[in-house]
């Protein structure tokens, strides 16, 4: 029995060595990775060979290591957290530690380093520049979402009867497999403007000038600038709200339709008072989804306008109070606040998700 537990206790030993060894090896790794001067395509393979095999590495040597522990009960109860603990550790790290740093710097002045109290939070609600990103925020949230949401679950009801439905759906999905910089720079291209006289090559203004009118600068005047970056956002997110309502709408009992067709009831009809109720849970999920989307834009309007002629939003100002400003207290506010203002819609979502499942 000594020598068992003896030869159990070296194994032991030996797998937290090589666990030791392969955390300051990793370590090594991430440290090479981020090292401006290391070759970029040495770079690149030390983070694919870490990326793949070093996770796996870990993992299997922190489970040879709980499986080596000679005491059975100790041996079960820390082997569950040979997976759990990395991924608390990420969250821990990379989401609560900077949830909870930002709510600390918001109280501070950046600059003296001084506890300001609520200086900052004053700062947000008193500032007309503010005032102007919270009013746009406020648009974005009411007419992106209103005309997205109705958009996808009007196209996903039309193309659901059409012969080529699947092309269809693919087109009007495309738009969602492009990033935001990389659809705000297409409709930079769209938007482009030239004074009169000039070449237009923007698409808008190539058919205006065409059709005989004077070219408009569509994204240099409010409140209509406003209007042209949101049907950027408009133009992403209807093709997934139409995949998530064709899904939804061909989920639809058929015996429901055709009841209310025997009762009378007309295409219009069926639509409002059956298909709408039976999947009013997918319409506040995707709803609330597209809202914390909308709160959180910043690419389209940093890209299209910088957040000039008055289309500020609340990422924007934040980004400009910590990065060119250096007030990384007011950064931080308007960080807390935008979190504040996403909680209400998680919250919806999530009830809606439980009521949904307690319905099944």
């Amino acid at each position: 029995m000594d020598i068992t537990y003896r030869r159990a206790i070296w194994q032991w030993g030996g797998s937290l060595l090589l666990t030791v060894v392969a955390f300051f090896v990793l370590r090594w790794c991430f440290q090479f990775i981020r090292n401006d001067e290391s070759p970029r395509l040495l770079a690149a393979l030390v983070a694919l060979a870490v990326g793949v095999l070093g996770i796996w590495l870990v993992y299997w040597l922190s489970n040879q290591w709980i499986s080596s522990i000679p005491f059975t009960s100790l041996r079960e109860a820390l082997t569950p957290l040979v997976f759990i603990a990395p991924a608390f550790l990420l969250l821990g790290t990379y989401l609560l530690y900077p949830a909870l740093n930002t709510i600390y710097i918001s109280f501070f002045d950046a600059r003296s380093k001084n506890f300001v109290g609520l200086a900052n939070y004053r700062f947000v609600f008193t500032d007309s520049d503010v005032h102007i990103a919270f009013r746009n925020n406020a648009m974005w949230m009411v007419i992106v979402t209103s005309v997205a949401v109705s958009a996808g679950l009007l196209i996903a009801v039309l193309v659901n009867r059409i012969r080529l439905e699947s092309i269809a759906k693919s087109f009007i999905f495309l738009p969602m497999a492009i990033s935001a910089v990389g659809a705000s720079v297409i409709w930079r291209f769209v938007y482009a403007w030239q004074p009169p006289g000039r070449p237009q090559i923007g698409l808008l203004n190539a058919v205006v000038t065409a059709l005989g009118g004077d070219p408009v600068a569509w994204y240099l005047y409010p409140p209509w600038n406003n209007l042209a970056l949101m049907a950027i956002m408009i133009w992403m997110v209807t093709g997934f709200c139409m995949t998530i309502f064709s899904a939804a709408v061909k989920n639809v009992p058929d015996e429901l339709v055709e009841a209310a067709r025997i009762d009378g009831a007309k295409e219009f009809q069926v639509f409002f008072y059956v298909t709408i109720p039976y999947i009013r849970g997918v319409i506040i999920t995707v709803s609330t989804t597209v809202l914390i989307m909308v709160l959180k834009v910043f690419d389209i309007v940093y890209v299209m306008t910088r957040g000039h002629y008055d289309t500020q939003v609340i990422a924007n100002r934040m980004y400009l109070e910590m990065y060119r400003f250096a007030h990384f207290g007011r950064g931080s506010a308007l960080a807390v606040l935008l979190f504040l203002a996403i909680v209400p819609a998680m919250i919806v979502n999530l009830r809606n998700l439980r009521r949904v499942e307690t319905e099944r």
